[in-house]
């Protein structure tokens, strides 16, 4: 990737992010976030948990 492509990438992600409401963007930061046990330590927590549900 150029540095051009690299500047114009960039440019249209800002420009996206200025133009989404302030709320919006909140609303998406907290739903978008996953669980600190699978950000730490990866599938095994979840398959674990998965495990002990059935």
């Amino acid at each position: 990737m150029s540095s051009q492509d690299y500047i114009k990438y960039m440019t249209k992600r800002f420009v996206q992010y200025l133009e989404t409401p302030r709320d919006e963007r909140k609303r998406m930061r907290e739903t978008a976030r996953e669980p600190w046990t699978s950000r730490w330590f990866g599938a095994i927590p979840m398959s674990i948990m998965l495990f002990f549900r059935k």
